[in-house]
Parts: structure tokens; sequence; C-alpha cells
């Protein structure tokens, strides 16, 4: 994938290195609402086995604002600032998140946020949050790829939550979670879908707003294929050595993950994402 001479926005909050503690010691992890949000192809229950008892005083966390010296930290800088140029020329007064780079924990505007929890999107303070020890997690044990454009199309997924922030899908969702289990889980599928359709929308427009200075080449597509397919709830399911079991599905399949992919990619239009109306 082209992107070192992508535009850095230089915005990214770095907060490695200043260490994961919860407030009033040790190490802990609020049981966080709209999981949804939170979990980027890992099983949800990876958050039930890592929860404890938050005591709600979430102490704010600062770090180094700009464009991080490492080529990590840079390539997420030069990734966020084209996601967000993309969907400015999508989406009518869009604005920005905050993309915050962290490891092991940090506090977020929806509690403690641990790096077992894979990137997520906090929709409390419209933040990104991002440990990217989750790739070396793609490759060693998801068997995704370590390809460049797989791991944009994970930064370019948790983007898509906040579009759906920003057009009010999300709060239609936290409504259906309201009904029920079944229904929650499968608002939960489509939400995650339209995410995934929502970066592939992206990555089809990438090299027009950048000038071609982002951009995929040969192969990129799919690499991210490969990774959408690694991380279905059954692949995961199976993966964990447990039954493949539907209704548990938060994220949706393999085969779904890797359609919508590629049905934002090939529309490059944010209205072929209707993943709510089934198609």
């Amino acid at each position: 994938m082209r992107w070192l001479e992508g535009r850095r926005e230089g915005d990214v909050e770095d907060r490695r290195g200043m260490g994961g503690m919860a407030a009033g010691g040790g190490i802990g992890v609020a049981v966080l609402a709209l999981i949804g949000y939170f979990v980027f192809g890992i099983d949800p229950n990876t958050t039930e086995q890592v929860a404890s008892e938050f005591n709600g005083t979430n102490q704010a966390q600062h770090g180094q604002v700009g464009t991080p010296s490492d080529q990590g930290g840079q390539f997420v800088d030069v990734i966020s600032a084209n996601v967000n140029d993309v969907w400015a020329t999508k989406i009518s007064g869009y604005t920005k998140p905050k993309v915050v780079l962290y490891e092991q924990g940090t506090p977020t505007g929806c509690g403690f946020g641990q790096s077992a929890m894979g990137p997520f999107y906090c929709p409390n303070d419209a933040t990104v949050y991002l440990d990217l020890g989750f790739w070396r997690e793609m490759e060693t044990k998801l068997g995704a790829s370590g390809a460049d454009f797989a791991r944009a199309y994970v930064i370019a997924h948790e983007f898509g939550h906040h579009v759906q922030r920003l057009t009010g899908v999300s709060q239609q969702v936290e409504r259906a979670g309201a009904t029920g289990e079944g229904a929650a889980n499968r608002a939960s599928v489509a939400l995650e879908l339209q995410a995934d359709c929502f970066a592939g929308v992206w990555a089809a427009n990438a090299s027009v707003a950048s000038g071609g200075k982002v951009a995929l080449e040969p192969g990129d597509l799919e690499q991210g294929l490969k990774t959408a397919n690694a991380i279905g709830d059954d692949a995961l399911q199976r993966r964990g050595g447990g039954v493949v079991s539907p209704e548990k599905f938060t994220h949706g399949t393999s085969a779904q993950r890797v359609q919508w992919l590629q049905r934002g990619f090939r529309a490059g239009d944010p209205k072929a994402c209707d993943t709510f109306a089934g198609n």
C-alpha cells in the first residue's frame, strides 16, 4: 500500500509508555457499554474474561499530541488523515474523531479500555483507541495478514463507527438493544458489517482524496479480504475450540465480512452499505 507521502494531520494523541493503571490501583477493565463498538475481530467474551470491578473514578490521561516519530504511529496519522478527507466529501458537516495510541490500557469516556478488547471506538468522547500491538495479534493469533492495507482496514473500520454516530445509526442500534439479547446481537452484526462496508468505501476513495499519495496497490484488497475472513465470528469461535453458535454472533460471519468490505470497495458509496436492510 502506498502511504509514506500521505498527508499527516498531526493530532494523534500518543499515550504509549504512560502505563495502563486504572484509577484506584490495579489494572481494571470496565464492562463497557455498546460492546459492538469495542471489539474488532475479538470474541466479545474476552471482555468478560478480563473485566473487573471499576470504581467509577476514571481519571483522565493525556499524552503528547502530534505526529508520532515511529513508523507505526506515522502510519496511523496518515491513514487517519486520509479517512477523514474521504468522509469529509461524503458527509455534510463531517467532524473528525480523536485518535489515541496506547499500550495495555487507558481511561476512556466509556470506561477503562484494555488492549485485550482490540481497537475500539468510544462514542462518548468520539475517539478511536488503538493499541498497535493488535496488529501482531492479527498476525500471530488470528491468522490475518500483516500487510499495510490489512492494518488500514482496522483503522478505517473504527472510523466507520464514528460515521455511524454522526449519522444516527448507532443510536438506533442502542435502542434496539433494549428489546432483548437476540435483537441486540442482530443489530450489532449489522452495525459491524456496515463499518466493514464503510472501510471499503474509504479504500475506494483513498487515492482520489490524496492525489494518489495514499492508494491501494495490486494485492492489497485481497490481503484485506483475507483479514476480514480471518476475523468472522464463526472463524473466531472455531479457532477458540468452541462450537459455532450463530445466536452469539456480534460481528458477522467470515463470508459476510468479506462480502461487505468488498461491496463498499466496489461501490465507493456509503449508500451501498445498508446492512440493516439485509441486502
